[in-house]
């Protein structure tokens, strides 16, 4: 499960997760304070503020080079790109800070920060041992030609599952960067899991828009998202040659976001030549 979902709402569960934290330590901080003290409330959500700033500029700094030529996207946030132990420093130091400058706040500061940094903490290692667990679904798909194809067909190298849909605008804007990662990355597999649309208007899209993509699938009843645990577009997984997830995405990748994401596979031995029953990708546009 990647997303919570209620109705039509959708938020990817790490997102829940940090909400939640700030939630508990706004929480506990106000009862300590009752015992005696200052309210933290004010004093919690700005320090949430600065550990998300810090955790922005620190992204940024690491991978400088995807944003140099384009300095406005650093405040583009939408990509989430976010690096949590400098965030997670930031606010602690903040909080020493305000503690020493305010005697009244440091108990109900203290408790509130420590119960939140610790849920966080925990819910999130929780949430990727449980990720990581998960291995590819047994889907079955459609190719561009119409065919069908099993999506464990692809096993057997580094696979990068991108789900996706023309009227989603994150999809759109990602599209030209997921396009490039598949020309530079040779050693890994792209696939473009349409979500429930027909195959004359994805092809029609990629073609107006000037995209080659090898690789669209498309899934008709949305049953991929299903599986993944995620209602929300654009999703992508990662996953390596034996089908075990060892990341996600949700929402809009940029280069630098796409960067980091791409870093899971650093680890894993060097590809050798395909001896998998992978099919022969099929570009969008093509007749298989």
């Amino acid at each position: 499960m990647l997303t919570f979902t209620l109705g039509t709402f959708a938020i990817a569960l790490n997102h829940l997760l940090l909400i939640s934290a700030l939630a508990l330590a706004t929480f506990v901080g106000w009862r300590t304070a009752k015992r005696g003290g200052e309210n933290p409330e004010s004093a919690l959500f700005s320090l949430f503020l600065l550990g998300m700033l810090a955790a922005r500029i620190s992204f940024v700094a690491m991978y400088w080079t995807h944003y140099r030529d384009d300095p406005w996207q650093m405040i583009d946030v939408r990509d989430g790109g976010f690096l949590a132990w400098p965030g997670v420093l930031a606010l602690l130091l903040g909080a020493l800070y305000r503690g020493w400058r305010r005697p009244g706040l440091r108990r109900p500061l203290g408790f509130g920060v420590a119960s939140g940094v610790a849920f966080w903490l925990l819910a999130t290692f929780s949430l990727t041992i449980y990720e990581q667990g998960t291995r590819l679904p047994e889907i079955t798909l459609r190719n561009a030609a119409g065919d069908t194809v099993q999506l464990a067909d692809y096993k057997g190298g580094p696979l990068v599952i991108n789900l996706w849909a023309t009227w989603c605008p994150p999809c759109r804007r990602e599209m030209p960067v997921l396009e490039n990662a598949q020309m530079q990355r040779p050693d890994l597999t792209f696939l473009f899991v349409n979500q429930a649309e027909s195959m004359q208007s994805v092809a029609t899209y990629l073609e107006t828009q000037g995209l080659s993509l090898s690789n669209v699938l498309f899934d008709g009843s949305g049953r991929l998202g299903q599986a993944v645990g995620s209602m929300a577009l654009p999703t992508t997984l990662f996953y390596n040659p034996d089908g075990r997830l060892l990341g996600s995405h949700l929402g809009e990748l940029s280069e630098a976001s796409l960067a980091r994401a791409l870093e899971n596979f650093d680890s894993l031995p060097a590809a050798t030549p395909a001896t998998s029953s992978r099919k022969t990708p099929c570009p969008a546009s093509a007749t298989c």
